[in-house]
């Protein structure tokens, strides 16, 4: 079940990979995660030290935090993989082009889980060319629909 999408990147980067990550979070984040406080549009992703780190990600708290927490939207939090894992993604992320970004959060077995990708960045001619597909494709099935709506066969 997803619980925040990023569809900025799907538009913005050609996706070569996808993977699952762990997020370490805090207990007012889950709660207000629970209740769709979240918003990944311009989150990414960096490595530092040999590690993942989820930047960008807001999740706004909410009004019933306990008095003691001091909430902040945009803290940066640390992602899990196995070690080799991220060896192997450190190793493409320093080809030419390549890049980490978040696609989106989800549950599985109760946990928070993050989906990214390992993309590369899309040149201004392909983002035109995404979007006349995309375009071409809703104008067919507006056809589609008009045709089989006024020409009843019953």
């Amino acid at each position: 079940m997803a619980i925040a999408e990023n569809r900025k990147a799907r538009f913005d980067y050609q996706i070569e990979e996808r993977h699952e990550t762990g997020v370490v979070l805090e207990g007012w984040e889950v709660k207000a995660i629970r209740s769709g406080q979240v918003q990944l549009t311009d989150g990414y992703v960096v490595i530092r030290d040999g590690e993942l780190y989820l930047i960008g990600c807001r999740i706004n708290a909410l009004r019933s935090a306990s008095t003691h927490v001091r909430p902040e939207a945009d803290r940066t939090k640390k992602l899990l993989m196995h070690k080799d894992e991220i060896r192997r993604l450190i190793g493409k992320v320093e080809q030419k082009g390549y890049t980490l970004v978040p696609l989106d959060l989800h549950y599985k077995a109760g946990r928070v889980k993050a989906e990214i990708a390992l993309a590369k960045g899309k040149a201004q001619h392909d983002k035109r060319e995404t979007e006349k597909k995309r375009d071409w494709e809703r104008e067919k099935g507006r056809l589609m629909r008009h045709k089989v709506s006024s020409n009843p066969k019953d």
